[in-house]
Order: C-alpha cells, then sequence, then structure tokens
C-alpha cells in the first residue's frame, strides 16, 4: 500500500525525520505553510565539548510574522561557512569523522548558493537521502494544490487532499498530530493514518563528548555511526 508523510523541511533534521521519510513512497515537504520562529525549520543542535551548540540559519525576518516558509529568503549567504567549521571542530575525535564528514561538507557545499530557507533545507534532505540510499519520491505541497486553496482549507482536509493526489493509501503521521488530525476524513476516502512512534529513536549509540544526547542532528549520527550504520537505523 502506498504510503505518504507530509511535513515541513527541517534544517539538518534528527534521525527520525529521516526514518518518516524511508517509510513512504512518496513525501510531501509541508512549506506553504506560515513561517515559524526559532524552531526546527531554522535551525538543530550538536554536540560539542562545552555541551549543546545551536547551528541556526540566519533568515530575513522583517515584516515575515505571517509568512510562509517557502518565502523565507538567508540573510547571510555565507552562512553555511560557519556551521561547516563549527561541526568540523566539534566532531574531529568521532569515531566516523575521516569517512562521513566529506558527505557533510557535501552536504552544505551542495546549498552554498540557495536563496531561500526551503530551498536549502530541503536541498540537504533530498541529498542525505540520496547518500543514504533512501529511495522515496519528493514533491512540494505547491506542486500538488493550488496555495490558495490549501490556504482556505482546515487543517486535515489539506492533508487529506493533498495525500489523494499522489494516490496514497496509508498517511504516516507524528504522534503530535493526534491533537488535531480528524482520522475519519481520512477514512471517507478510503485511507488510513499510521502513527510513527519515535521512541526507538531515542535508543542511546555511542557520541563523543559525555553521555548520549537524544534528539540532535542527523549529522551527529553520521559522525559517530558512520553512513552505513546510519542507513541502517533509519531505514529499519
Amino acid at each position: 500500500m502506498k504510503r505518504v508523510a507530509i511535513i515541513q523541511s527541517g534544517y539538518i533534521p534528527w534521525r527520525g525525520f529521516f526514518a518518516a521519510i524511508a517509510l513512504c513512497e512518496t513525501f510531501v515537504f509541508f512549506d506553504s505553510v506560515q513561517f515559524t520562529r526559532r524552531d526546527w525549520r531554522t535551525r538543530n543542535a550538536i554536540k560539542t565539548p562545552q555541551g549543546i551548540h545551536w547551528l541556526s540559519v540566519p533568515v530575513q525576518q522583517k515584516g515575515n510574522f505571517q509568512a510562509p516558509i517557502d518565502s523565507i529568503r538567508i540573510a547571510d549567504p555565507g552562512w553555511w561557512q560557519s556551521h561547516l567549521k563549527s561541526i568540523e571542530l566539534s566532531y574531529r575525535r568521532a569515531a566516523h569523522f575521516q569517512d562521513a564528514f566529506p558527505v557533510v561538507r557535501g552536504l552544505f557545499e551542495s546549498v552554498a548558493d540557495l536563496p531561500t530557507l526551503s530551498q536549502v533545507n530541503q536541498g540537504m534532505i533530498t541529498a542525505l537521502c540520496r547518500a543514504l540510499q533512501i529511495e522515496t519520491r519528493f514533491l512540494r505541497d505547491v506542486d500538488l494544490l493550488p496555495r490558495e486553496a490549501m490556504a482556505a482549507m482546515q487543517p486535515t482536509e489539506r492533508l487529506v487532499k493533498l495525500s489523494a493526489a499522489v494516490g496514497a493509501q496509508i498517511y504516516l503521521s507524528g504522534p503530535s498530530a493526534k491533537s488535531y488530525l480528524d482520522e475519519q476524513e481520512f477514512k471517507a476516502l478510503g485511507m488510513q493514518v499510521e502513527w510513527l512512534d519515535y521512541g526507538r529513536f531515542g535508543e542511546p549509540y555511542p557520541q563523543v563528548w559525555g553521555d548520549f544526547v537524544p534528539g540532535v542532528s542527523i549529522v551527529d549520527t553520521l559522525l559517530n555511526l558512520g553512513l552505513d550504520q546510519t542507513r541502517a537505523i533509519v531505514s529499519a
């Protein structure tokens, strides 16, 4: 049965994000919705000798409080260089730094000239999925339904129509959506909802710099475990 996930793009997300992608035949970037400040769209965490450090993408926020995610522009075109240097300095003692850091560097270099936050996030996610041999098809919500029509829909209706547009029988959702998602709307069109359990992605693995910290960027997983073991985790 064809499965779809519909999620906003995030900045170098954690391993659970990629596990959701790997479970689906189609993944839809849900970036026509409103941009929110100081969340996973613009930042993520890595481990350093001093503790958790947040890497934040600088964006042009003035006047953008109601703007959609896919309209937000990068404020500093050289932003990625400092992020890459922070990762290099923080993980050079990681077990798989030598083989995995070139992959990480390639991710940043591939998006260096992109002008918008969505393009950066989507570009890094799709490039990393290729490196992890995840063969999921990627689409944008605005490629499936008119932006104005989606803006007028209720949350569940929008997800139902996007799922139907890709011919999905199963909509894969994270547990946080249980507070608002109406499963009956999916059932009315012959689709079912599956809830992804992120619990297993909190299981510890060897990390540099002290006790295990869950939920950090997949960059941490790659550099500590390597490409092959990261691939096995997200595709299990």
